[in-house]
C-alpha cells in the first residue's frame, strides 16, 4: 500500500512526514533543505510507493496569501514538472508552527534542543498530516 508524505515548505528547511502503509499513523521523517527537496522526493519514492503529496498552503487568517504563499506555489509547479502524475494536495498550515512549538515546549527537551527550527518544521509536518488523515 502506497504512502501520503507531508511537508511543511519553507523558504530554507521543509519538515518532511509520512504515513504509515495503511494511513494510519504519521511519522515525522527529517528536515530537509528547501533545494534539496526534489532530489530527497525522488529517492524516497524509489523505495517507498507514494500515492500523494500533501502540502502546507500558508495563509493569514483573513484567507489573504502570505509572504510564503509564492515560495509554495513555485515549488507545486516544480514538483509538477518533475513528478507529473503524483497528486498535490494543498492543505491550511495556519498557526502549525506555533502549535508544533507548543507540542515540543511541552516534550520536556532541553531549551536547546526546542529551539532546533527543522524539529519545529517535521513536528508541524507530522500536525498537518494527522489532521489530514483524521479528517479522511
Amino acid at each position: 500500500m502506497a504512502r501520503i508524505i507531508a511537508l511543511d515548505f519553507g523558504k530554507k528547511r521543509t519538515g518532511v512526514a509520512v504515513t504509515d502503509p495503511l494511513k494510519i499513523i504519521a511519522t515525522a521523517l527529517e528536515t530537509v533543505d528547501s533545494n534539496e527537496l526534489i532530489g530527497y522526493l525522488k529517492k524516497y519514492m524509489l523505495t517507498e510507493p507514494v500515492e500523494k503529496i500533501i502540502i502546507g498552503y500558508p495563509l493569514n487568517l483573513d484567507d489573504t496569501p502570505t509572504d510564503a504563499t509564492p515560495l509554495v506555489e513555485k515549488f507545486i509547479v516544480k514538483f509538477g514538472n518533475v513528478f507529473p502524475a503524483m497528486p498535490v494536495e494543498k492543505i491550511d498550515e495556519r498557526l502549525t508552527s506555533k502549535m508544533a512549538s507548543r507540542e515540543i515546549a511541552g516534550m520536556g527537551l532541553k531549551k536547546k534542543d526546542r529551539q532546533q527550527k527543522g524539529l519545529i518544521d517535521t513536528v508541524a509536518a507530522v500536525m498537518m498530516l494527522q489532521e489530514y488523515l483524521a479528517n479522511q
